[in-house]
């Protein structure tokens, strides 16, 4: 049931944790710490990255960032900007872009917004990034902006990690929270393709089973959800994403062409499903390993989960 997956050529599997790189920070020819290494404080096995061929430009990275005065001893969480979707819980998947800079004197020493690459938190609450993320993610609302002003025994404590961030140093991030991702449970995947079966389709056609009730998936965004695929002509399930952690692709034309023209205009929280013609699925061959012969339509179910 897992043969399907690499015909998705543009997805990319959605990081279950975020992993560090290496024990000890990378520095860059400035002093500046590479980004994984810089938030993540255990080792693990490198994860897959969100796809970065995401042609929607994200938010604006902060320039004019308020240092704390004085500085806190305790972790201040500040929203700068409210969001409008999910509010971030322990266990789940938080995807964020940030900066962060000394909060002595505003010197960064990382960020994401210029990679272009948002960074997956996860699980929230037990990640392996610094305790003032884990602690100030909590509660964060998606689409929003805020600001944690985390002192040195949430950070990194007594151990310098590059020559901006030295010994017992106080740290700043600005956050943009870019998605909050709950955990799938697998007794929720669809065990039926909910619509009438399909042979000879000549145009993909999308029927929502399941409106919704979050924000729209628009064109150029990355779409975060699970699928279920079916033979069209009996209806059989061929394979299932819902075991596995999340997929993401953004919607462009890299992506795999029925998922980028059928699932936009879906709210998050929604189940829609997909009957695709042999030319917008896997071609006139179909796909033999995974049971679709040639010539056979196939249906997708898809529950989407985020967008960003």
């Amino acid at each position: 049931m897992r043969k399907f997956l690499p015909l998705l050529a543009a997805a990319a599997i959605f990081a279950a944790g975020c992993a560090d790189l290496a024990d000890q920070p990378t520095e860059t020819a400035d002093g500046a710490v590479a980004a994984e290494d810089l938030l993540t404080t255990t080792s693990a096995a490198p994860a897959d990255e969100p796809a970065s061929n995401n042609p929607v430009s994200g938010p604006e990275k902060p320039t004019d960032i308020a240092l704390p005065d004085p500085l806190p001893t305790e972790l201040v969480i500040t929203v700068l900007n409210p969001g409008n979707g999910p509010l971030a819980e322990e266990g789940d998947t938080v995807v964020v872009d940030y900066v962060g800079v000394r909060s002595t004197d505003g010197v960064e020493f990382d960020n994401s917004y210029d990679r272009g690459t948002p960074f997956p938190v996860a699980p929230l609450g037990q990640a392996s990034v610094i305790q003032g993320w884990n602690d100030g993610l909590l509660g964060a609302e998606s689409g929003s902006r805020i600001q944690l002003d985390i002192p040195a025994d949430l950070a990194y404590g007594p151990t310098a990690r590059s020559e901006i961030i030295g010994e017992n140093e106080t740290l700043t991030f600005v956050i943009d929270v870019r998605a909050v991702i709950k955990p799938a449970d697998p007794a929720d995947a669809p065990t039926e393709p909910g619509v009438d079966l399909s042979v000879g389709a000549t145009e993909l056609t999308t029927t929502d089973l399941i409106d919704g009730d979050g924000p729209t998936l628009e064109q150029g965004q990355t779409a975060v959800f699970h699928l279920v695929l079916f033979r069209g002509d009996t209806g059989e399930q061929l394979d299932s994403t819902w075991t596995s952690t999340h997929l993401q692709i953004p919607m462009s034309p890299d992506g795999f062409p029925a998922l980028v023209q059928g699932m936009p205009g879906m709210n998050i929280g929604g189940r829609r499903v997909l009957v695709l013609p042999p030319e917008l699925g896997f071609g006139p061959d179909g796909n033999p390993s995974v049971g679709l012969p040639a010539g056979t339509d196939a249906i997708i179910v898809v529950d989407l989960f985020a967008a960003f």
